[in-house]
C-alpha cells in the first residue's frame, strides 16, 4: 500500500494526541509526520510509531513541505486561518473544527453515513460535531430503511467534549475545590448548556446537531429539536433519541438492521442489564445503540439510546476514518 506525508495540527492538544493514537492503533499508511501547534508548543517531542518527532510551529510556510493530509484540531479560529492555506497548495485538510461543517462548498462527512460527499471535496473535508457523529451513525440505518419525519436529541456529555479545562473542572470538583471554567459546578450536577445560548433559547451545541443532521442526510425538511446536557462524565457522550419514523415497523427488524449496521455495535437486552454504557464505549471506535423501544405515544415512534466515546469515535477516528475512505475511493 502506498504511504502518506500526514500533518497532525494541535498535535499536543487532547484531540490532537487521540488522532496519533488512532493513526497507530489503525495502522494508517504514514510515510512522514509532521506534527504541529502553535509557537509555545514548538520543540515538544512526539512520539509515533516508535520513532520521535519535534512539534513544528504551524505557519504559512508549514505547508510547503510535501504533506498530503493534515487533519486540524486546532479550534476554529486556527482552521479559518490556516486550512485554506493548506488547502490551496494541494493539502487535503480534514477539520475537526466547527468552521466549515455548514459551508455548503465543503463536505460533511460521517464516513459510515455519507462516505459519497468525499467525492466533491475542494481539498477542506469537515468533521462533524462529536454528538452528531454518533446520532447520524445510528439514524442512517433507520433513515434508509424506514424514513424519519422527526427527532428529538436529548444528551448527556461527557467533559473531556469542552477540552482539558472541562476535564480539570471535574477533577476539581470531585476533590471539593471550585469550578474555574463552567458557570456552575460540574461534579455532582448536570449543567443544561454546552456552548453559548442562542438569540433562539438554543445552545450553538445543540443548533450544530440540528443542523449537521440535517446537512449529513441531504434532508432539509426533518424536524429535529434537541437539548444537550454536560454531565460529571470523562469519557464518552450518551444520547437518548427519540425518532418517528414514516413507516411502521417492527422492533424486530429494528434489531436486524442494527445487528448489521456498520460501526454499531447492538447492546439491547435489558432483562440482563445489557445496554451501552459510557465505560464501555471509552477508547472504542464503535456507536453503541440499545433499549430500543416504540415511543407509544405517537404513531411509528422509537427510542433508543446512544453511546460512544466523543474524543475517539467523536472525533480524532472519525477524522482517521475519513483518510481511509479517501484512499478507498481513490481520491489521494
Amino acid at each position: 500500500m502506498k504511504s502518506y506525508n500526514v500533518a497532525v495540527v494541535g498535535a499536543t492538544g487532547m484531540v490532537g494526541q487521540k488522532m496519533l493514537q488512532v493513526l497507530a492503533e489503525l495502522k494508517f499508511p504514514v510515510k512522514n509526520l509532521y506534527p504541529m501547534a502553535s509557537k509555545r508548543s514548538v520543540g515538544k517531542e512526539i512520539i509515533f510509531n516508535d520513532k520521535s518527532y519535534l512539534v513544528e510551529e504551524l505557519c504559512d510556510e508549514a505547508f510547503d513541505q510535501d504533506i498530503d493530509i493534515a487533519l486540524f484540531s486546532a479550534g476554529g479560529d486556527t482552521s479559518e486561518r490556516f486550512s485554506p492555506v493548506a488547502a490551496a497548495k494541494g493539502v487535503i485538510v480534514i477539520d475537526n473544527s466547527s468552521a466549515f461543517r455548514m459551508d455548503p462548498l465543503v463536505p460533511l462527512v460521517v464516513p459510515e453515513v455519507n462516505p459519497e460527499d468525499l467525492d466533491w471535496h475542494k481539498n477542506i473535508i469537515a468533521n462533524p460535531n462529536c454528538s452528531t457523529i454518533q446520532a447520524v451513525v445510528a439514524l442512517k440505518p433507520l433513515y434508509d430503511a424506514f424514513g424519519i419525519e422527526r427527532i428529538v436529541y436529548s444528551t448527556y456529555q461527557a467533559v473531556s467534549g469542552s477540552g482539558v479545562n472541562g476535564y480539570a473542572d471535574l477533577e476539581r470538583g470531585i476533590k471539593g475545590e471550585a469550578n474555574s471554567f463552567y458557570p456552575h459546578p460540574i461534579a455532582y450536577n448536570v449543567l443544561p448548556h454546552i456552548d453559548v445560548f442562542l438569540d433562539n433559547g438554543y445552545t450553538k451545541e445543540e443548533m450544530k446537531m440540528i443542523n449537521e443532521t440535517q446537512k449529513i442526510l441531504h434532508d432539509d425538511s426533518l424536524r429535529i429539536t434537541a437539548t444537550t446536557v454536560r454531565v460529571p462524565v470523562y469519557y464518552s457522550h450518551s444520547e437518548s433519541v427519540n425518532v418517528e419514523l414514516k413507516k411502521p415497523f417492527e422492533l424486530s427488524a429494528i434489531r436486524q438492521l442494527y445487528s448489521t449496521a456498520l460501526g454499531i455495535v447492538l447492546q439491547d437486552d435489558p432483562g440482563n442489564n445489557v445496554y451501552p454504557l459510557a465505560r464501555t464505549a471509552e477508547n472504542t471506535d464503535a456507536v453503541y445503540v440499545g433499549r430500543l423501544r416504540r415511543d407509544y405515544s405517537i404513531e411509528n415512534g422509537l427510542n433508543l439510546w446512544v453511546v460512544a466515546d466523543n474524543i475517539r469515535k467523536g472525533a480524532a477516528s472519525n477524522a482517521v476514518q475519513i483518510a481511509f475512505e479517501l484512499i478507498n475511493r481513490g481520491l489521494i
